[in-house]
């Protein structure tokens, strides 16, 4: 059974501002589902440990999706998301591939952590599949490939775009553009309509541009597992 390891925020402050924020639940869920659907296994990590705070406008009925709601009744899924493993006390070795949920609250601890950091680079290095959706490519922003560049430099990528940050009021707060970051960092960044589903793969590296591209990432990393096991 190919393994795939989960890194969540710890963070729930956005900056200063007093405003509460996390993971985004549904690119938590959705990938989480359709991966334990097709016979993955998944643990999830965080820099902390312990409960993951959800960002609290992802629990909205207006953010409400099918795979929240079976969350929502899951006891056996929250249980595990409220002991997440230390992000300090994991290992590349023991996974096939990882995978980063979004939401604004990475934005202020996983972007500068650096066991996430040599975490990502362990894995591309290894030819292991590493997998962003929304926000969490701003992860790669100190992220480096094997030759000293940036990861992202020369690839395909997408991630939230600035029109998207705008409409959610929110570009004055966050520490950075992520669309402006990748593009600053040489990536070939693309992107679709604001809200739509897209994701992009360049070779190990996958990554959706909001949280609509949730599943279309998970699916991507399935078929990439796939393809490198056969």
């Amino acid at each position: 059974m190919k393994k795939i390891l989960f890194v969540l925020t710890s963070n729930d402050k956005m900056g200063d501002t007093g405003h509460k924020t996390g993971f985004w639940i549904e690119e938590f869920t959705a990938p989480y589902y359709h991966l334990k659907n097709l016979g993955f296994d998944i643990t999830l990590a965080t820099p902390k440990g312990g409960q993951p705070p959800i960002d609290p406008n992802s629990e909205s009925k207006d953010a409400s999706t099918a795979t929240t709601e079976r969350f929502d009744k899951d006891k056996e899924t929250q249980k595990v998301l409220a002991n997440t493993h230390k992000l300090s006390e994991v290992s590349m070795a023991d996974y096939d591939a990882v995978f980063y949920p979004g939401g604004h609250g990475l934005l202020w601890d996983l972007v500068e952590d650096k066991n996430s950091i040599k975490l990502i680079e362990d894995f591309y290095s290894a030819g292991k599949p590493v997998a962003f959706v929304c926000h969490s490519p701003a992860v790669l922003k100190n992220v480096k490939g094997t030759d000293g560049t940036a990861l992202v430099h020369g690839k395909n990528v997408t991630g939230f775009t600035n029109g998207e940050e705008a409409a959610v009021e929110l570009s004055k707060v966050v520490p950075f553009l992520l669309e402006d970051m990748l593009k600053q960092n040489g990536g070939n960044y693309s992107k679709t309509g604001d809200w739509k589903p897209y994701a992009v793969e360049d070779g190990l590296l996958i990554t959706g541009q909001n949280p609509a591209s949730s599943e279309k990432v998970a699916a991507k990393l399935a078929e990439k597992l796939n393809s490198l096991a056969s």
